[in-house]
């Protein structure tokens, strides 16, 4: 039975399905027609908008299916393309998308940003910490899981019939071609399945996901090279010598100098730009440059496309809003648009061939097989077990948004025929969707050890966390000893996670050019964090951490900062507080300028302690988020300075009308904060005063012999910088030093 007949019952039915779509897309094409004026452009916005609708529908309906979005995007391309709607509708399929060349090259130049953006984005979610962290087991997996379906692709390539292949392009290349799209897995589909099983963080979901990194690399790598070839027309050994060569230098150049560059012009546009969005416009300019500096070596502009995206991704100050904005004009418009163009190139019809279907499942078996084997072998290299090698097999033989981008390059410069190309879309739709399920049933059959169990707990801790998800703080100090201390503890903060600083300095003295050290007192602090940090092997090493040093020289100068984007300003002045336990005005004018998260550091007469093991940081808590980003801000101190850490739980009672936690909430909460020790190596000690004031508790515990206060606050409603009565409390009372910090 053809095709055509199993189909011809429901043409009713898929005319009205795509009816709506196809109204908006044939009414600007109409009106050209009649006119004469705008046809070109508005068939292209009619496609734009076709591909968008259909897209959308069909990925949501796969991701309710529990496939990936993209194969709905890729199926909606089939759809509307002469597989499906071409043979039923033959005029309207004309109509929206006509053969006439100029027709197609303006949608085609959207395709082709298309596969640039999508390699950015690609980039930008490859973890190079991941792999370094599971390098044994990746790196054997995708070393096999490469070479043997690469091997059987290519040998496929020199045995197909000749009237598959480009007349004019000989064996090699499109065996080349072949090979690649076999041999490479497709991160995102990976990613986004062992993420929705909550195996992001299992030993093996990250082998998995490391693998699938080293794969797309390697593979982008080799699409250089055949790009390379296909350009000379025939394999010339010194050619390709001087492309690998280029290619090498490339890649040494982006990840050394290149690196720091990127992160240099990524903050320069945050930082000097006040229009909108600059950072995404400084990123697609480093994209095209280096998309463009690998065109100029002779390779494929998609390698300076993913590579960018790896440095950009890596940015230590790129926000998670600036990343998701991106992110979303990529998903949102040139994903759909790319994966729908990609089905409409196919024909499926072809199917009805006996020879072609013949040859596309065969194609399809000998992917799967190589592909399941390839990663089985180096899964059994990486010293897995059977049913984790099973696992790895299954995961690995995901293709689509890759394959598809890999057989849409061939086929643009002649490498591949718009048959064979059909039969690798075919193959790549066929896999990917076989994936989910066999993933799935693989992954729930795997126990999780006690170790795995521990890391996966600290790692769950980590999501929550607040100062784990710290990009970049603001230090506000002056000359005094409270701003030389608050520089200690903030370069003890950001040193652990290499974040990026500035250092405002606000008195008058600093304005004159005091030399007051806070720079070096902050390096110094960072270093022995960082320190620590590389003595726990589970840790991944911190960045250097940036300091960029300014002075106020206007009320304004914090505001102007703080648009910058700022995760925490710690706050150490000389005078913080008067007699009254009221803020001073230059605290809160520089607490009114900046909305995010924010420290204040005050001292009283006593002396200020020294950060080593003798200090003693009494942590009070009551259950509240603030309380317990507080607790975290006190052990990411604690650890780098092996200061004995006291956790309080207090609870007023000034309040009657809520109801009053029970011992066992009381308990979760303080399990919960020591958790968060552990996660830090913190060694804590608990201890309960929920029948007195929080404010007498405190001030009671804390006259045993603590040097240190960190205490989490809500700022309250006011053009006074106020943190509740209870800071007020002991703001007044006690001389020695506090953090109060507000998030």
């Amino acid at each position: 039975m053809s095709l055509k007949s199993i189909f011809s019952g429901r043409r009713r039915h898929l005319f009205l399905l795509l009816a709506p779509a196809l109204t908006i897309a044939a009414t600007p094409a109409l009106a050209g027609a009649v006119s004469g004026s705008g046809r070109a452009e508005g068939i292209f916005i009619a496609q734009v908008i076709l591909l968008l609708l259909a897209g959308r529908g069909l990925g949501e309906l796969m991701v309710r299916l529990g496939q990936p979005a993209i194969m709905g995007q890729l199926l909606a391309g089939i759809l509307l393309g002469p597989s499906v709607l071409g043979l039923f509708f033959p005029d309207v399929q004309k109509l929206v998308f006509p053969a006439a060349p100029e027709q197609q090259a303006m949608i085609n130049a959207l395709s082709q940003l298309g596969i640039l953006m999508l390699l950015l984005l690609t980039g930008m979610e490859t973890d190079l910490q991941l792999v370094r962290r599971v390098g044994r087991a990746a790196a054997a997996i995708s070393a096999t899981g490469i070479a043997v379906p690469f091997v059987l692709g290519f040998a496929l390539g020199q045995f197909l019939p000749e009237w598959i292949l480009p007349t004019h392009m000989g064996r090699l290349i499109p065996s080349l071609f072949l090979g690649t799209a076999l041999s490479v897995s497709s991160v995102k589909i990976v990613a986004s399945i062992i993420r929705e099983m909550n195996f992001l963080r299992r030993d093996i979901g990250q082998a998995i996901v490391a693998s699938a990194i080293i794969e797309d690399t390697i593979g982008w790598i080799i699409i250089a090279i055949t790009f390379g070839i296909a350009g000379q027309g025939r394999f010339d050994p010194r050619a390709v010598a001087l492309q690998v060569g280029g290619i090498a230098v490339f890649l040494v150049f982006s990840f050394t100098i290149g690196r720091r560059v990127v992160f240099a012009l990524i903050r320069w546009a945050n930082d000097n730009f006040r229009s909108e969005f600059p950072v995404i416009t400084m990123i697609l300019v480093i994209m095209g440059v280096m998309a463009e500096a690998t065109q100029l070596l002779g390779v494929h502009t998609v390698l300076g496309a993913f590579v960018a995206g790896i440095l950009v991704g890596e940015s230590p100050i790129l926000t998670q809003h600036v990343e998701d904005q991106l992110r979303g004009v990529i998903t949102a418009l040139f994903m759909p648009v790319f994966f729908g163009l990609a089905g409409l190139t196919a024909d499926l019809a072809i199917l009805r061939n006996g020879n072609f279907a013949l040859l596309t499942a065969g194609l399809v078996l000998i992917a799967s097989i190589g592909k399941f084997s390839g990663a089985f072998l180096g899964s059994k290299i990486g010293v897995l077990n059977v049913r984790q090698a099973v696992a790895v097999g299954s995961a690995m033989n995901a293709r689509g948004s890759t394959e598809v981008i890999v057989a849409s390059i061939g086929l643009g410069m002649g490498a591949l025929t718009q048959n064979l190309y059909t039969m690798i879309v075919t193959m790549a739709v066929v896999t990917t969707l076989a994936m989910p399920p066999m993933l799935r049933r693989a992954l729930n059959s795997l126990p999780i050890g006690e170790d795995e169990k521990k890391r996966v707990d600290r790692e769950s801790l980590d999501e929550k966390g607040f100062v784990r998800k710290m990009e970049r703080i603001l230090l506000a100090v002056d000359d005094s000893r409270n701003g030389k201390f608050a520089a200690r503890l903030a370069g003890l903060i950001a040193g652990a996670q290499g974040m990026p600083m500035t250092i405002l300095r606000v008195s008058e003295a600093d304005q004159q050019g005091s030399k007051d050290g806070t720079s070096r007192l902050v390096k110094v602090a960072a270093k022995k964090s960082q320190e620590a940090i590389k003595k726990d092997e589970t840790e991944p090493g911190p960045e250097k951490v940036h300091l960029t040093t300014k002075v106020a020289t206007k009320d304004t100068a914090v505001a102007e900062e703080a648009r910058k984007g700022f995760d925490l300003m710690m706050v150490g002045l000389g005078e913080t507080h008067d007699a009254e336990g009221t803020f001073t005005p230059e605290v809160t004018r520089l607490a009114k300028d900046f909305k995010d998260a924010l420290a204040v550091l005050t001292a009283g007469d006593d002396p200020l302690p020294a950060l080593n093991s003798r200090l003693r940081i009494l942590v009070p808590v009551n259950g509240t988020p603030a309380a317990r980003n507080a607790a975290e801000a006190a052990f990411a101190i604690a650890r780098p300075t092996g200061a004995r850490a006291t956790v309080l739980y207090v609870a007023s009672r000034r309040d009657t009308s809520e109801k009053a936690p029970t011992r066992i909430q009381e308990e979760a909460v303080l399990k919960d904060i020591a958790d968060l020790a552990e996660r830090y190596s913190v060694t804590v000690r608990t201890a309960l005063h929920a029948k007195a004031e929080a404010d007498t508790a405190i001030l009671k515990r804390a006259s045993s012999g603590f040097g240190l206060i960190v205490m989490g606050v809500s700022r309250r409603p006011g053009e006074q910088l106020f943190f509740g009565n209870t800071a007020s409390t002991l703001l007044k009372t006690w001389k020695g030093a506090i953090l109060f910090v507000a998030s």
